[in-house]
C-alpha cells in the first residue's frame, strides 16, 4: 500500500471568469455622426445591462486607467461555453467595430484548501485507504461536494459593486533555486496560512476573488481586488509581499486598475465623461 501523502492540495471551483481588456478606436469613433454614435452606445448599453442583472453570473464594465486599454469587462458565468457566448454576443454589437482587444484572461473561481487537505488526507490514510484508489477518490469527491455546498456564496458571488477594481495574474516560482512545487505540502500550507492572515486584516476594506488559471491561460492564478478606496490595493499588496510565500515564491504579471461604470452610463463614458 502507498502511504505517501499526495502533493497536490484540494480545491473547489465556482464561476468561470473572463476578463476582456479593450481599446476604443477613438479616431474612427469620432468620425461617426452623433446620432449614430448614440444608437451604437444604446445598443451596447442595453446588452451590458442584461449582463449586469444576469442571475447565472454577472458582467461588469470598468474604465481602465492608463495605457493598457480603455475598457475592461469582467464576466462571471456557469461555464466556459457561457463565457464564450457572452464574448460572442458582445462581438456581434456594432460597438465592437470600434473596439480593439488588447488582452484577455480566462480562469475559474477557486478556493484553495491547504488546511482542509491535510486533515482529509490524514483522516483517509488513518482509515487505511490507499491514496489515489477508487475509494480514496470517492471519499474526497464526497467531502469536496459538501465543502462546495457550504462555500456556495464564495464560489458563486455577485461582482462587488465597489468603485474600483484591481486585477493581476500571478505565478508561484518554480526555478532552479526556489521551486514552490517541490516544497512539502505541510510547508506550503503553513506559508499560505500566514499569507491569508494578512488578507483577513483587510476584510472590511477590500473584497478579494481568486481565480485559478492553470491550463487555461498564461499565468497560474488571477486576482481581483474590489474596493471603494484604491489606496487599499497598494497597502494590501505591499504588506503581503513581506510574507515568505510572496517574497520568495511569487511572480506577478501586469496590473489593471479600473473605475466601475454602470452599463446605463456607457454612452456618457464613450463621450469622454466618467459618471460620478
Amino acid at each position: 500500500m502507498t502511504t505517501e501523502v499526495p502533493a497536490v492540495p484540494l480545491t473547489t471551483e465556482g464561476y468561470s471568469v473572463l476578463h476582456q481588456m479593450m481599446r476604443l478606436r477613438r479616431s474612427a469613433w469620432r468620425e461617426l455622426p452623433q446620432a449614430e454614435r448614440s444608437a451604437i452606445a444604446q445598443q451596447a448599453s442595453a446588452t451590458l445591462s442584461e449582463g449586469e442583472k444576469n442571475s447565472a453570473g454577472q458582467s461588469a464594465l470598468y474604465s481602465l486607467i492608463g495605457h493598457k486599454g480603455d475598457l475592461m469587462l469582467i464576466h462571471f458565468r456557469n461555464s466556459f461555453a457561457d463565457l464564450n457566448q457572452a464574448e460572442l454576443t458582445l462581438a456581434n454589437l456594432r460597438l465592437s467595430d470600434y473596439l480593439e482587444p488588447t488582452t484577455s484572461y480566462l480562469s475559474i473561481i477557486e478556493l484553495g484548501l491547504y488546511e482542509s487537505t491535510l486533515k482529509i488526507y490524514k483522516e483517509l490514510t488513518d482509515q487505511g485507504i490507499e491514496p489515489h484508489s477508487e475509494q480514496w477518490k470517492s471519499e474526497i469527491e464526497c467531502k469536496l461536494s459538501r465543502h462546495k455546498e457550504a462555500m456556495h456564496p464564495r464560489l458563486f458571488p455577485e461582482i462587488p459593486p465597489t468603485r474600483y477594481v484591481c486585477f493581476y495574474p500571478m505565478d508561484r516560482r518554480r526555478g532552479e533555486e526556489k521551486n514552490w512545487y517541490t516544497l512539502p505540502i505541510e510547508e506550503r500550507a503553513r506559508q499560505m496560512n500566514e499569507h491569508g492572515t494578512v488578507g483577513r486584516r483587510y476584510a472590511g476594506e477590500v473584497k478579494q476573488i481568486i481565480t485559478g488559471s492553470i491550463g487555461f491561460d498564461d499565468w497560474e492564478w488571477g486576482v481581483d481586488l474590489f474596493a471603494d478606496d484604491p489606496l487599499v490595493f497598494k497597502k494590501l499588496i505591499y504588506e503581503m509581499r513581506f510574507d515568505e510565500v510572496s517574497a520568495v515564491y511569487a511572480l506577478f504579471g501586469q496590473f489593471y486598475v479600473g473605475v466601475r461604470v454602470p452599463a446605463a452610463a456607457l454612452e456618457q463614458l464613450l463621450h469622454g465623461e466618467l459618471p460620478k
